[in-house]
């Protein structure tokens, strides 16, 4: 079983967390809105996790067992893809680096005015999205907790994929997250994370990163 150092799995998640913490107490509102803007740390940070996963998806497909070969392959390249536009969708495909003009007719379909995708459509974004924050909990808390107190209930066949136990803190800090943006949706009176959303991508996308990280590793191995 390959792991990381702690610096990765532990430090930073917590990092995070103190970070997004002193932001709220201490930070005006001027600075909120430009920490949680589309140029701020938590945009760039998110771009940064997909396209290191990207890269580390890509590495892997040169490590496959021969044995596994078509199971893998498929595995890694949704992730692949997956990465790609993630990545790609967060610098709007350039557009946030090189702020280039929307073109008028693509104005029309996307409500912020931005040459992505996930603003056009739900299905382009929120359900994605929903979808990845699932696997990130059934990967990061659900798998982990099979594998200590029920493990026969996991095939064996699939034992390279399961993402190992250290991740299971990111995975719980998006869980919390998310539960913290419900309750500021509820009573908007006692908001306790400006903009919570930005936070839990964050944290899922550097959940996929160590896992892609952690994968290569194994496969190289």
């Amino acid at each position: 079983m390959q792991t990381l150092h702690k610096i990765w799995w532990l430090w930073i998640p917590l990092a995070i967390l103190l970070a997004q913490i002193g932001i709220e107490i201490f930070g005006s509102h001027e600075f909120k809105g430009a920490v949680h803007s589309e140029n701020g740390p938590h945009e760039s940070l998110q771009f940064l996790c997909a396209f290191a996963g990207l890269i580390f998806a890509l590495r892997s497909l040169f490590h496959i067992p021969p044995d596994q070969k078509p199971f893998l392959t498929g595995w890694i390249i949704c992730f692949a893809l997956g990465c790609a536009y993630i990545s790609g969708e967060e610098i709007s495909w350039g557009q946030h680096i090189f702020e280039w003009g929307t073109p008028e007719f693509w104005s029309s379909v996307n409500d912020q005015n931005e040459t992505n995708l996930h603003n056009t459509s739900s299905w382009l974004d929120q359900k994605p999205r929903l979808i990845l924050f699932i696997g990130v909990i059934v990967g990061g808390l659900i798998i982990p907790a099979l594998q200590k107190f029920k493990p026969q209930l996991l095939p064996e066949i699939f034992k390279l994929i399961y993402p190992p136990a250290f991740l299971s803190l990111t995975a719980f800090l998006a869980l919390s997250v998310k539960l913290i943006d419900k309750v500021d949706e509820r009573l908007p009176e006692m908001i306790i994370f400006s903009r919570a959303s930005e936070v839990e991508e964050l944290y899922v996308f550097y959940f996929v990163f160590m896992y892609l990280m952690v994968l290569y590793r194994r496969l190289r191995a």
